[in-house]
């Protein structure tokens, strides 16, 4: 029997060792040829320089400027939208965190905030989360964030309350029509693939700098989630019960209000778990185009390298987060338990959540009408404490940790990402494209190969074809790092119940955080380098890929494992020769998350000294005469995520087939 599953193994072995003696062959071919061309046609361009496509998007982004006003399709489409959005925003912000017309203060102070966030967090939730909001939003003011903070929630709440307008009866339309969701499928991998800076250039070119275009670029960002998890919601109903409902007699409205919606409401939940998550990680990142709130703190301070500062603001990012991800998974928990129960077992809740909703109710009165409970009290005092020590802690590791952060620094630097940087910026532009389109080829197939052709050409096209390129050295180091953890941590989660219990809930919280956070504290350790972005990739990343693989190992047949050990395998042998070959298809999608996760952290490292691709967009952002550049190299971000995805999902399907 051994003998028989040998040879039904061994042409797919014969394949597999094939395709890595290609992928191996192209590699060699590639350094011979880097070693004798070094340096030749590299394609590139000083900072300060510019293409004529640069120059171009210079001269489309003055003359928008100049026809603003004039040109119908500004003055009737595109102002209009911006005008509604910043209606949208400025009321919200009024209600909660800027003065409103005629007052010192917000109509609702934060003892109303407070309230009325305590009291909706019980309502869709239960008392922990009720009890955590509380305590949350409470930490926020004595931070000495309190306004910060609710310009971040205003512009969140306006994002995703426009976001789901759209999302969910988009994701109804998808769930319920093949065709429909066979033509939205390519748009959502497109944009759920592109990093969060690409979103903010084009839409200054048509919405202006501040909260309008920040909001519209949150919306763009938070929808595709939600239109996502709610068209799989809809699909994921038992067809047994839809067809049930038919021959009752129920019309196509019916079934979808009476039957489809309730039954996939804490699917939909998730969805807007999933809007709310990513819409806050957009707030934060849009500062970078004049949005209010904790974001710009946090970027203020990282371009002064003022990591106390920083890390005080990022640290209420992270509080902010946290609150909205537990409420919102709460109330996914109670709509599953309610479904469950019929809504007999809440009964109980109905006086209550009366009575907490006149408390709310007395709270809003009380900071609307009264100094003492709009103003949050206190002068911040927490928070420069906080700052304090982040700053105490940093000087602290820069006098003592320094040389052994700065020697690991060097080592990972020197021996392994300048060596790979190199291979890329100093081979001609023309031998790493022909590898990477047959190495998209051999990985991925023909279509990914002809994908991989059309991107490369489209960066030398940009003008940035060597920040490309370094940036790409970044992302793929990165990744490699990534993966390393992830099958490290991944197996032995998957191996061990115990282990999975106690580091996923970690996970959980790291993957709640935005990209700004994770700057913060390797800032501290590494100084402002594009180390230090690459070290913040890898911890921003790590935990989708470790969740992957985890899942994935524990998804192989019990019953295959227990037939290695009987056969006398080692737990080295069976990791390695049963449940790691196994879980490939794992392995593969945890490399492509790893991939795009990285990708967009990489970017954001260019606050931090990453250069690169990240450099020539923040620069874009604050010299008006490098806009067209980082137009440019916005398009080259989104180029780099579109030639990893399909190769790697490519790749993925073929092992899976």
């Amino acid at each position: 029997m051994a003998v028989a599953l040998e040879k039904t193994a061994s042409p797919a072995g014969v394949r597999q060792i094939s395709r890595r003696a290609v992928v191996a062959a192209i590699l060699v071919a590639w350094l011979v040829l880097f070693a004798l061309l070094r340096g030749r046609q590299t394609l590139t361009l000083a900072a300060a320089d510019l293409t004529d496509l640069h120059r171009w998007f210079n001269d489309v982004n003055d003359s928008i400027g100049a026809n603003r006003d004039s040109n119908p399709l500004f003055l009737y489409f595109f102002n209009e939208i911006r005008l509604a959005i910043d209606t949208l925003v400025t009321f919200v912000q009024e209600l909660i965190s800027q003065p409103a017309a005629g007052r010192p203060v917000p109509q609702i102070g934060w003892l109303g905030v407070v309230g009325i966030v305590g009291y909706v967090s019980w309502a869709v939730g239960n008392w922990r989360a009720a009890l955590l909001a509380v305590a949350g939003f409470t930490f926020l003011g004595l931070q000495g964030l309190w306004q910060e903070s609710m310009d971040t929630l205003a512009l969140t709440v306006s994002a995703v309350l426009v976001a789901l307008l759209f999302a969910i009866p988009l994701g109804v339309w998808a769930g319920l029509s093949d065709r429909v969701d066979r033509i939205m499928t390519p748009f959502l991998d497109f944009m759920q693939t592109m990093p969060t800076f690409v979103y903010l250039a084009p839409l200054t070119l048509f919405f202006l700098i501040g909260g309008a275009s920040a909001t519209i670029a949150t919306v763009v960002y938070a929808a595709p989630p939600a239109i996502r998890i709610t068209a799989h919601a809809i699909r994921t109903v038992p067809e047994a019960t839809v067809e049930a409902a038919d021959s009752l007699g129920a019309t196509r409205r019916q079934t979808l209000l009476k039957v489809l919606l309730p039954m996939s409401k804490r699917t939909v939940v998730m969805g807007v778990n999933q809007s709310i998550m990513a819409a806050l990680a957009m707030v934060t990142i849009a500062a970078l185009i004049d949005a209010p709130g904790l974001g710009k703190t946090v970027i203020q301070a990282l371009q002064s390298l003022d990591v106390g500062t920083a890390f005080n603001a990022g640290l209420a990012i992270v509080v902010m987060a946290i609150v909205l991800d537990r409420v919102t998974t709460a109330a996914g928990a109670r709509q599953d338990t309610a479904r469950r129960a019929g809504g007999r077992s809440l009964k109980w809740r109905r006086p209550l959540l009366g009575v907490g909703g006149v408390v709310a109710a007395v709270l809003v009165s009380l900071s609307h009408t009264y100094v003492w409970a709009a103003e949050f009290p206190g002068d911040g005092d927490l928070g420069s404490s906080l700052a304090s020590g982040a700053d105490t802690a940093t000087t602290w590791t820069q006098d003592h940790v320094s040389g052994l952060t700065n020697a690991f620094r060097d080592a990972l630097t020197n021996g392994l990402l300048n060596p790979f940087q190199s291979l890329f910026t100093d081979s001609p532009w023309w031998l790493v494209a022909a590898v990477l389109i047959a190495l998209g080829t051999v990985l991925g197939g023909w279509r990914a190969g002809v994908t991989t052709a059309v991107c490369a050409g489209l960066l030398v096209g940009t003008g940035l074809w060597s920040d490309a390129m370094t940036t790409m050295a970044s992302t793929l180091v990165a990744t490699v790092l990534v993966m390393v953890l992830g099958v490290v941590v991944g197996v032995w989660m998957g191996r061990s119940v115990l282990a999975d219990r106690l580091v996923r809930p970690t996970l959980d919280a790291a993957q709640v955080m935005p990209p700004f956070v994770y700057l913060v504290p390797f800032l501290a350790l590494f100084g402002a380098t594009r180390f230090t972005a690459i070290v913040a990739a890898v911890v921003y990343a790590a935990p989708v890929a470790i969740k992957i693989i985890a899942d994935g190992v524990r998804s192989v047949p019990a019953a295959t494992v227990e037939a290695a050990t009987s056969a006398g395998c080692t737990t080295w042998q069976i990791i390695t020769k049963v449940q790691l070959p196994m879980a490939r298809s794992a392995l593969t999608l945890a490399t492509n998350q790893g991939l795009i996760y990285v990708l967009s952290m990489v970017v954001v490292g260019g606050l931090v000294g990453a250069g690169a691709l990240g450099y020539d967009v923040v620069a874009g952002f604050s010299q008006g005469q490098l806009y067209g550049k980082g137009l440019a190299a916005g398009l080259a971000i989104v180029l780099l995520g579109v030639m990893f995805d399909r190769i790697t999902q490519a790749a993925a399907r073929r092992v899976s087939a």
